[in-house]
């Protein structure tokens, strides 16, 4: 199994290292493309046998995947130097490009195809969050006209570098502001936490590794009991008792209406 990522930018380059950290591909199996010098030799800096190349149309040659990782206003060029080369009977594309719909990357390929007989690639549109450098990402996928063998690929390249989930593409407006957003309001939370603790009279690497703890901690709690989180949060608080209060507190200063809110804003100006 072979790869290409075109595009080796903070994303790409992410997924690049994420891929030859797993074990589905290695190093030497993934060729990254991208016209700006800079970005190879940032990844080359990696220690990683990637091959490295700025030609789109000898990256192709004889790769099994594309992920298509660049910015939405290039993509029409790079289908236009791309396209030829493609075999969309055998090789599958993947579209991590933000804001990017099936229906409009298809528009786009068809501007290239101009009925010329050839069959419409299978791609997929995918959406990792930025802790895919780490292999921790919560990862979207959706497709149109995929077959099963083709989804479990998808799922399998992707699960190298976190969970996944399967959605229909209507969910992915949703999918961006609960999965991709959510984790700068998750990290909104630490340095607000830590604000609290440095008040009360920590240093700030002190305040830094408690709420970190802490929040790792509540995260392994829910996945290790499969729990709700409110059936967590019970066994916490006491009738009268310190975290009860600092829970009304939080409330009476609408701390869950503001999380709602804000998920609703991302997804309502994601459509």
């Amino acid at each position: 199994m072979k790869a290409t990522i075109i595009g080796v930018g903070n994303l790409g380059g992410a997924i690049a290292c994420g891929l030859a950290k797993g074990t589905f591909l290695k190093a030497e199996d993934i060729t990254c493309v991208d016209p700006n010098p800079d970005a190879l030799e940032r990844l080359a800096t990696k220690g990683l046998p990637f091959n490295l190349t700025r030609d789109v149309r000898k990256a192709l040659v004889g790769a099994d995947f594309i992920i298509l990782a660049v910015k939405r206003h290039v993509v029409q060029s790079v289908l236009e130097e791309a396209y030829r080369v493609i075999d969309p009977k055998r090789q599958v594309l993947f579209s991590v490009v933000a804001g990017l719909s099936i229906d409009t990357f298809e528009e786009m390929i068809a501007a290239v195809r101009k009925d010329d007989g050839r069959p419409m690639p299978i791609h997929f549109r995918v959406m990792p969050n930025i802790a895919i450098s780490i292999g921790e990402s919560m990862t979207f996928i959706a497709s149109k006209g995929a077959n099963a063998a083709q989804i479990k690929l998808a799922e399998q390249i992707f699960g190298e570098m976190g969970q996944t989930m399967v959605i229909p593409e209507g969910l992915m407006p949703a999918a961006m502001a609960v999965g991709s957003c959510g984790t700068a309001y998750a990290m909104r939370y630490v340095r607000a936490a830590m604000n609290g603790a440095i008040e009360a009279g920590f240093s700030t690497e002190q305040a830094h590794n408690i709420v970190l703890q802490t929040m790792k901690g509540a995260i392994d709690l829910l996945l290790e009991n499969g729990q709700h989180p409110e059936v967590e949060i019970d066994r916490v608080i006491t009738p009268g008792g310190f975290t009860i209060r600092g829970l009304n507190a939080m409330e009476e200063r609408g701390f869950s209406n503001a999380v709602i809110a804000g998920i609703r804003e991302s997804y309502k100006n994601s459509k």
